[in-house]
C-alpha cells in the first residue's frame, strides 16, 4: 500500500540553493559616496532612454532660450550623432562650462521658482547626464556689440575650450550616444525605429509652438520641415502648424475646442467620431506648452467620446491647457513628461466639457451654406424664398412613464400629415399621393436647412434627401435613436443630484485601505452620484444607498467602479455610463424602425429634427446617421464631363 500510495505522491522540484549567490553579512561594506560620474551615468539611465529622450532635452533647452528656428542633425537614427543647432540667445564663454555640471541651470533659482515653473527645463541635470554616456560638445555665440566677437566650443570630455565661427546662437553635438555605457547600447532598435521616435518627439514640440520653425534632416537629407506658422483670416497659426505636421485632411474632421472654467482654458482640435482610429497614436495633450501623458486628461478627453463612438476607436485630438503654473506640479518624473494636478478633479471635468461642447453642435449645419455648383437640369442652388416652416417639438411627458411617451411609430401623433382631401385627376390614388408628396417638398427651400428636403424613402430604412450640396441618405432609425436618447438624458441632468433609493439591507463588502480612504475623502462626490457608502468595520464598507435608475443592479459592484475611478482620476463618470446605458436602451426600443413607411411630411420633420440635437451625427452606438453625397461625386459615377 505505501508502495502504491508513492506512485501518486507529488514530485517536488529540488532547489540547489548553494549554487546561489548569498550576501555574507559578516563582511558589511562601507557606505561611501558615489564618484560624480557614476551619479551622472545613473541619472542619464532615468532621462536618456534612447536618442530621442537626447533631442527632446536639447530642443526643450533650445526653445527655452528663445529660438525662432531649430534644425535637428542625426546620423545612423541618432546613435551616431545628434546635433540640435537653434538662433536663441546663446551662451556666454564663461558659462560653457558651468552648463555641464550636475543642477547647473539658469530656469530657477529659488523654492517659488520651482513650485510655478514656466520653461521646459529646469532640473538642470540633463547635459550633465548626456556628457556622461556620449561624447558631447557645446558650441555657442550671443549676441555682443563688439563685431569682431565669435563663437566658443567647449569640449565636454577634455573641457578645452576654443574659438569658433558661428552666428548668435547654439549647437549642441551628441557622438556616439551610450559609448560609456555599452550594455545600454544593446537595448537599441533599428536605425530607421530611432529616427521614427526622434521625429516624433520633434512633431511634439511642433505642434505646441507653431512660432517657431523645425527641420529634421538624416543622414545629410531633410526628412522634415514645419516652417513658423502666421495667423492668417481663414486659420489660426495652431490651426495651420496642425494641418502642416498632420495634415489637412485631419483639420477638416475635427472641430475647434475653446472652453474656460474659471483659470483654466482648454483650446486645440477635437477629432470627429468618424476621424476616429484604431490605435492611440494621434491623441496629443498639452499643459502648459508641455506634451505630457496624464492619466486624467487621457481620461477626461476618453469620457468626452463615450456615446459617440463606435467599439474601441481611438479619438484624435490635439489639447491645449493653460493654467497657473503654481497649481500643477511638472516635477514628478525625469523626463517631465507626467505632471500632478492640484485639483484634478477640476482639471478632469473642465477638458470633459470642453471636448463635449465641441462635439455637442450637429455638424450638418456646415452644409446649410451653398458651394455655387449649378446642375443643367435643375437651375441654381440659390434657395427661393418661401414663408418660414416651424417643426413642432416632441412633448415627453414628465408625469408619464417612458413606456407612455409618444413613439416615433405613432408619427401622426409627433408630426401634422397633410392629406390631399381629393385624388388629382386622372392618376391613381396611390399615384396622386406621390405627386402631393413632391409638390410638398418642391415648396421647402433646401438652403435654408442643412440636411434638405426630403425626396423619397429607401427600402423602408433610409431617407433621402437633397440639400445644397446634393444628396442626404439617413438611417431613420439610428437618427431617431439619438434624438429621443437626447431627450432622455435632457430630462435626467435637470436635476441638481442624482436620486437615490435606500437599500432595504446595505450591502457590505471587504474593501482595500485605499477604498476605505477615497469613500471617506469624497463623501460629498459620492452624494451627488447618488451613493451613500459608510464604514462599516475597519476593512469593510456598507453601501446603504444606490441611484435610483440604477436599483436593479449589483450594488457592490457599482460602488467598487465608482471608488476605483475616484482613486485614480478623482471623478467618476461609472454612474453617467450606467445611466446612459439604461436611457441608451429605452430610446433604441423608442425609437422608429425599419420598414416604417413614413410620408415626406413625417420625413421632414425627423430631419429638422436632426438639425436641432446635439450629436445628432451618430447614433448611441457610435454608428453614423447620415452621409453626404455630393454632386461632384454623383457625376463621377456618372462619367459627367468626361
Amino acid at each position: 500500500m505505501p508502495a502504491v500510495a508513492s506512485c501518486f505522491a507529488p514530485k517536488i522540484k529540488t532547489v540547489n540553493f548553494d549554487a546561489a549567490p548569498s550576501l555574507d553579512l559578516a563582511a558589511r561594506r562601507p557606505i561611501r559616496e558615489l564618484p560624480d560620474e557614476l551619479i551622472s551615468q545613473i541619472a542619464a539611465g532615468e532621462v536618456v532612454e534612447r536618442p530621442a529622450s537626447v533631442v527632446r532635452e536639447l530642443v526643450d533647452n533650445a526653445l527655452d532660450a528663445g529660438a525662432a528656428q531649430i534644425t535637428v542633425r542625426l546620423l545612423a537614427g541618432g546613435v551616431r550623432l545628434i546635433a540640435v543647432e537653434d538662433d536663441g540667445f546663446g551662451i556666454p564663454r564663461d558659462e560653457l562650462a558651468v552648463a555641464l555640471r550636475r543642477h547647473a541651470t539658469s530656469k530657477i533659482a529659488s523654492l517659488q521658482d520651482l513650485e510655478a515653473v514656466g520653461t521646459m527645463g529646469f532640473r538642470g541635470e540633463a547635459l550633465a547626464a548626456i556628457n556622461s554616456i556620449a561624447d558631447m560638445s557645446l558650441l555657442s555665440r550671443t549676441e555682443g556689440g563688439d563685431p569682431a566677437a565669435h563663437a566658443w566650443q567647449l569640449d565636454g570630455r577634455s573641457g578645452e575650450l576654443k574659438p569658433v565661427a558661428r552666428s548668435r546662437g547654439t549647437t549642441v553635438e551628441v557622438r556616439e550616444l551610450f559609448y560609456a555605457t555599452p550594455a545600454r547600447r544593446k537595448f537599441l532598435k533599428t536605425d530607421a525605429t530611432e529616427l521614427a521616435h526622434c521625429i516624433e518627439a520633434v512633431r511634439r514640440h511642433a505642434l505646441v509652438r507653431p512660432d517657431v520653425g523645425f527641420a529634421i534632416w538624416h543622414e545629410g537629407k531633410r526628412v522634415e520641415q514645419w516652417r513658423a506658422c502666421a495667423a492668417s483670416p481663414e486659420r489660426s497659426a495652431h490651426e495651420q502648424r496642425l494641418a502642416d505636421v498632420l495634415g489637412s485632411e485631419l483639420l477638416a474632421q475635427s472641430v475647434a475646442v475653446d472652453y474656460r472654467s474659471g483659470a483654466l482654458h482648454v483650446t486645440g482640435r477635437a477629432g470627429i467620431p468618424d476621424a476616429a482610429r484604431s490605435r492611440a497614436d494621434q491623441q496629443f495633450a498639452y499643459v502648459n506648452g508641455r506634451y505630457v501623458r496624464d492619466k486624467v486628461l487621457t481620461h477626461a478627453a476618453r469620457s468626452a467620446y463615450e456615446d459617440v463612438l463606435h467599439g474601441h476607436r481611438q479619438p484624435v485630438y490635439a489639447l491645449y491647457v493653460a493654467m497657473d503654473p503654481a497649481r500643477v506640479d511638472v516635477n514628478v518624473h525625469p523626463t517631465k513628461i507626467e505632471v500632478r494636478f492640484r485639483d484634478s478633479r477640476e482639471v478632469h471635468q473642465a477638458v470633459r466639457h470642453a471636448v463635449e461642447n465641441a462635439l455637442a453642435a450637429p455638424r450638418a449645419a456646415a452644409l446649410a451654406a451653398p458651394v455655387g455648383i449649378v446642375s443643367e437640369s435643375f437651375g441654381s442652388n440659390a434657395p427661393p424664398t418661401a414663408a418660414a416652416w416651424a417643426q413642432p417639438a416632441i412633448h415627453f411627458g414628465a408625469d408619464q412613464p417612458y413606456r407612455q411617451h409618444p413613439r416615433v411609430s405613432d408619427f401622426e401623433a409627433m408630426w401634422p400629415v397633410t392629406v390631399p382631401a381629393e385624388p388629382v385627376q386622372g392618376l391613381h390614388p396611390a399615384e396622386a399621393s406621390t405627386r402631393s408628396a413632391r409638390t410638398e417638398a418642391a415648396d421647402l427651400p433646401p438652403g435654408d436647412w442643412p440636411l434638405g428636403r426630403a425626396l423619397a424613402q429607401l427600402q423602408g430604412i433610409y431617407i433621402l434627401a437633397e440639400n445644397t450640396q446634393g444628396l442626404v441618405i439617413v438611417d431613420m432609425h439610428a437618427a431617431h435613436e439619438r434624438i429621443v436618447y437626447e431627450r432622455l438624458k435632457s430630462q435626467m441632468d435637470t436635476a441638481t443630484r442624482i436620486a437615490s433609493q435606500p437599500l432595504l439591507i446595505p450591502a457590505t463588502f471587504a474593501a482595500t485601505p485605499q477604498e476605505v480612504a477615497t469613500s471617506e475623502a469624497h463623501t460629498g462626490t459620492l452624494h451627488a452620484l447618488g451613493l451613500e457608502i459608510t464604514p462599516f468595520s475597519p476593512r469593510t464598507l456598507a453601501v446603504r444607498a444606490v441611484p435610483t435608475s440604477l436599483a436593479q443592479g449589483d450594488a457592490v459592484e457599482l460602488a467598487r467602479s465608482v471608488l476605483a475611478e475616484l482613486g485614480t482620476h478623482e471623478a467618476s463618470t461609472v454612474i453617467q455610463r450606467a445611466q446612459n446605458e439604461l436611457l441608451s436602451t429605452m430610446a433604441c426600443h423608442g425609437a422608429v424602425r425599419a420598414n416604417r413607411k413614413l410620408t415626406i411630411d413625417e420625413m421632414n420633420g425627423l430631419l429638422r429634427q436632426m438639425e436641432a440635437t446635439e450629436r445628432s451625427d451618430q447614433c448611441n452606438h457610435g454608428r453614423p446617421t447620415w452621409r453626404q453625397v455630393t454632386i461632384r461625386e454623383l457625376d463621377s459615377l456618372f462619367l459627367r464631363g468626361r
